[in-house]
């Protein structure tokens, strides 16, 4: 059994993106953190997941918590609907439809239970992440964009 607990961010939204994740596997935990210079919170929160799943090296049984009801509620309740349609919506296409494939085939490798916890509530593995999640934002931010010389 893996224990998985997964954030991300952005500051603003839409603007600097970060994501973290711990993994707790047999009394040992690994953290993965990452961020990308213009993204949305949604996205990185469904990063967050594909990254912290795709680092597993075999199938495993997992808990993965998250604080995004975003992510929980999709991977649970509308993408089966969404795949039925042939990845749309009632209102048009899934957005970010080319994180949720992807994260649909990494929960795919593994048995995943998928529970929300409330975020900035105190859970000390879900404020880890979103320390990891700021600093990765912090990071990007820090980054000063490449220049070209013609």
């Amino acid at each position: 059994m893996v224990v998985i607990y997964t954030d991300g961010g952005c500051d603003p939204n839409p603007g600097v993106g970060g994501w973290g994740a711990v993994l707790l596997f047999r009394g040992r935990m690994r953290e993965l953190s990452g961020g990308t210079p213009q993204t949305t919170n949604n996205r990185m929160e469904l990063t967050a997941a594909i990254e912290a799943l795709s680092a597993l090296k075999r199938p495993c049984r997992v808990v993965l918590h998250t604080d995004s009801e975003y992510v929980k509620r999709g991977i649970t309740e509308w993408l089966p609907g969404w795949k039925r349609r042939n990845w749309r919506r009632r209102t048009g296409p899934v957005l970010n439809e080319d994180l949720w494939r992807r994260l649909d085939a990494e929960a795919a490798r593994h048995a995943v239970t998928w529970r929300w916890v409330r975020g900035h509530a105190g859970d000390p593995l879900n404020e880890r992440c979103d320390e990891l999640a700021g600093a990765a934002i912090a990071a990007q931010k820090q980054r000063k964009p490449h220049v070209s010389q013609d």
